[in-house]
């Protein structure tokens, strides 16, 4: 159990039941085996195992040596975020409409914070380090790097929001906010941070509304200064100078704030791109994107995903077909994320109550259908497989330097952290 400092717990009320929840037994899950001698009362291994076995005619062994570890946990309501700070901190928020949301900055339990296995931990639990409430739905947060400050993003998008975290308790307060230029009763800002000594944030609904604001001054230091009106779906920082764009269409470019605003895109007359096969789609530029060689990862809603190299992102290095049983349900959840600490290795979410690790090692070809690495299947087996209430993954994010762990949230406020074994390198 945590320590609560009285100045959040205040404001959660007394009957509120936390977020420091775990499964349905009140105890996290871990599929794999603790080191030491064995407990001496039930715990609930079992009970994830014979739900997981569903999905594979595998035993229980060959099961659990899919995972190096796995654990599970219920928050108090479902969320969108999943943002670091450092490498033992997470932040997670609601984003129900019409009520108070909770936003928390959680420190993850000992056993998942040291970089190799030491044996026994008696804490097992995420912790509940600060914690706050808006008065909005809560779809993006980002933290400001070096600082205490977060900003976040929702409906109704009118505003970002600029919060505190504070040092002499633990809550998470509201200091500003940041008016948005083209405010639109459906459509939210797209948010990221430009790191340095006066921290900017990036944000825009539209092309046309995209600008930086000095987070201190909150004076507008770059705008796109262009009347095109297609709607954004990611934006990501590269560098002090540079982003990346994603719009909903799949026209993607890159973009030096130095400059007036000549984006170099993945289509030659502004038009077109990837998106000419309908859907929607999300981006994410890898950690190399200065060096040879495909970086750049589109996402569509139909699961096709291409492959692009930052110098001509006209012409696809390859375009394949992800093993996705359908078009996602709700394209904005869509999520493509390259891996921090393996080469050429990504995951994708956002279709089902799965995350799918890929290799993209091998892909040369258009149009091909590629088989992943791995599969966490872990939010549709774990309270059963009721096809009517399978939870839809929200959101994932890989672990800064463990480079196999993932985290992985879904629409029934399951938090999943799972490191999964490359059982191809296995054999």
């Amino acid at each position: 159990m945590r320590t609560e400092v009285p100045g959040y717990r205040d404001q959660r009320g007394p009957s509120h039941t936390g977020a420091n929840r775990c499964n349905k037994t009140g105890s996290p899950v871990c599929l794999a085996p603790e080191p030491g001698p064995p407990p001496t009362e039930p715990c609930c291994h079992s009970r994830v195992l014979t739900a997981l076995e569903c999905c594979a005619p595998c035993d229980i062994v060959s099961l659990s040596c899919r995972y190096q570890d796995f654990h599970a946990f219920d928050l108090s309501g479902a969320t969108r975020v999943l943002e670091w700070i450092g490498d033992k901190g997470v932040f997670v928020a609601e984003y129900e409409n019409l009520k108070k949301n909770e936003i928390l900055h959680l420190i993850l339990p000992l056993r998942l914070s040291v970089k190799e296995n030491q044996g026994l931990f008696p804490e097992r639990d995420f912790k509940v380090c600060h914690g706050g409430f808006s008065d909005t739905s809560v779809f993006d947060l980002k933290h400001v790097p070096d600082t205490r400050l977060l900003v976040t993003t929702g409906l109704p998008g009118s505003y970002l929001h600029v919060w505190q975290i504070t040092e002499d308790s633990d809550v998470i307060q509201a200091v500003s906010t940041i008016a948005v230029q083209e405010k639109e009763d459906s459509l939210w800002p797209r948010v990221a941070i430009f790191s340095s000594t006066t921290p900017g944030v990036l944000h825009g609904v539209r092309l046309s509304s995209l600008r930086v604001v000095d987070l201190e001054s909150q004076k507008t230091t770059y705008t796109s200064g262009v009347s095109d009106s297609e709607e954004l779906s990611s934006l990501q920082v590269l560098d002090t100078n540079t982003f990346a764009f994603c719009c909903a269409s799949g026209r993607l470019g890159l973009v030096d704030i130095r400059q007036k605003w000549a984006p170099s895109e993945n289509v030659s007359n502004g038009r077109g791109g990837p998106g000419t096969a309908g859907g929607r789609w999300c981006a994410e530029v890898g950690g190399k994107v200065r060096s040879p060689g495909p970086s750049v990862a589109i996402l569509g809603s139909n699961g096709q995903l291409c492959l692009l190299d930052p110098r001509d992102l006209c012409h696809p290095v390859s375009s394949v077909q992800c093993l996705v049983s359908a078009p996602s349900p709700d394209p904005e959840l869509l999520r493509v994320t390259w891996a921090p600490g393996l080469d050429n290795c990504l995951a994708i979410s956002g279709f089902d109550g799965m995350v799918q690790v890929y290799d993209t090692t091998s892909w040369d070809g258009m149009g091909s259908q590629v088989e992943p690495l791995f599969t966490h299947r872990g939010h549709i087996f774990l309270e059963g497989n009721q096809t009517d209430t399978t939870p839809l993954v929200t959101t994932h994010t890989w672990h800064p330097h463990k480079p196999r762990t993932l985290l992985s949230a879904a629409s029934d406020a399951s938090l999943h952290v799972w490191d999964w074994v490359d059982m191809h390198a296995s054999s």
